[in-house]
């Protein structure tokens, strides 16, 4: 009953589809506006939806900073932090990014309409973006989760 239940666990948090990135754009941390319809995805992109607020993402960030390094020795991908904080919060975010020490590219998706774009409704959420299409996507977090995200990073970096 337990591999059930994680099985239907599974199901309700990981989907796989085909839809591309929107024609949006939003700044970076440094005020730079990035259209992210036009981000390079010949290698895996990996965005990862979080907010300052959200103690998972912060938790599912860091862990993944723990393994980045060794991640990007032996897989070719770009990662990118989009944060969700709004008007209220985002003044937080350079703080956080700066103290956790992340390498990630920080864009900030302040008025959510990225995020809105893509119908998340909820973080962390992270997808997969390969040769212009998401090709995976997966909601909240749970400690084990990233090892599901550089599998999938590592499928289709064998595609290349």
């Amino acid at each position: 009953m337990e591999k059930i239940f994680s099985t239907l666990l599974f199901l309700g948090t990981c989907f796989l589809y085909s839809q591309q990135l929107p024609n949006v754009s939003i700044e970076n941390i440094s005020g730079h506006k990035i259209n992210v319809s036009q981000i390079d995805s010949s290698k895996p992109v990996i965005m990862s939806f979080w907010a300052t607020w959200c103690l998972p993402c912060m938790e599912e960030l860091t862990i993944i900073n723990e393994k980045y390094e060794d991640w990007q020795k032996e897989n070719k991908f770009t990662m990118f932090a989009v944060s969700t904080d709004d008007a209220r919060t985002v003044s937080k975010v350079k703080t956080v990014v700066k103290s956790k020490g992340w390498p990630y590219t920080i864009l900030l998706d302040t008025n959510q309409i990225l995020k809105r774009a893509l119908n998340i409704n909820s973080v962390p959420y992270v997808i997969i973006v390969y040769k212009g299409k998401i090709v995976y996507s997966h909601v909240g977090y749970y400690p084990g989760d990233e090892d599901e995200l550089i599998a999938k990073v590592r499928e289709y970096n064998g595609m290349n």
